[in-house]
């Protein structure tokens, strides 16, 4: 069974991120898709200190249980939203944590402006860096001009819906990593760099268990 999260970064019931995120879960077609409630406190460390908010611990049990998640966020201000971000600070206080560590993450914006929400995204990828998911690198999906882009059924155009289904396709042959395990790198120790000398050629084994491989990276002999 494949349970599949969506976050919108617009608490609007017609936003166009939740029509986006409602699309990639049609397109995705998991066993079962959750659209998450980030409409949640404000992170506040006091109510922290009395105990975390059952809508955060609820959302942290679909963000475990998740096979993949797909975030869409609008612009504001030429971020992601508050609402995400929020999100973002409450989940980083569950325990036990690492809710997000190598959960297969897709993400894209829909905005009313003619960029679709690019530094939006960039912001996104910035901010999911410590929770250290593995963010699929692309295809983008900025949906510009979002007000013209879906149906009355809230169907998305012709124009952005090739994106969309590459991307929910990467998305759908991702490994689980409840099935093919964890990933190790261990880096073979070298000589640090003193004076100004440079560090010899050492290789780097990366070791990814499960698969039997063993992979032999040369670094580069200069560092600047």
């Amino acid at each position: 069974m494949t349970m599949l999260l969506g976050m919108s970064g617009s608490l609007r019931a017609a936003s166009f991120n939740r029509k986006l995120v409602a699309e990639a879960a049609r397109v995705f077609a998991a066993d079962s898709f959750v659209m998450a409630d980030l409409d949640l406190p404000l992170y506040n460390g006091d109510v922290e200190a009395a105990g975390i908010p059952a809508p955060v611990l609820a959302l942290a049990d679909q963000l475990r249980a998740a096979n993949a998640v797909v975030i869409s966020t609008p612009e504001y201000n030429k971020a992601l939203s508050g609402v995400l971000k929020n999100a973002l600070d409450w989940l980083s206080r569950v325990k036990p944590g690492a809710v997000w560590r190598d959960k297969p993450v897709a993400i894209m914006s829909a905005t009313g402006g003619r960029a679709g929400g690019e530094r939006a995204q960039s912001s996104l990828r910035l901010c999911l860096v410590p929770f250290r998911p593995v963010l699929l690198p692309g295809p983008e999906l900025l949906v510009a001009r979002a007000e013209g882009e879906f149906d009355a059924e809230g169907r998305l155009s012709a124009t952005y819906l090739p994106v969309l289904e590459e991307l929910m396709a990467d998305l759908v042959a991702h490994p689980d990593p409840e099935r093919w395990g964890e990933v190790a790198v261990s880096l073979m120790p070298w000589q640090p760099v003193i004076d100004g000398d440079v560090i010899p050629e050492r290789p780097i084994d990366l070791i990814v268990a499960g698969a039997g491989a063993e992979i032999d990276v040369m670094v580069g002999t200069n560092v600047d």
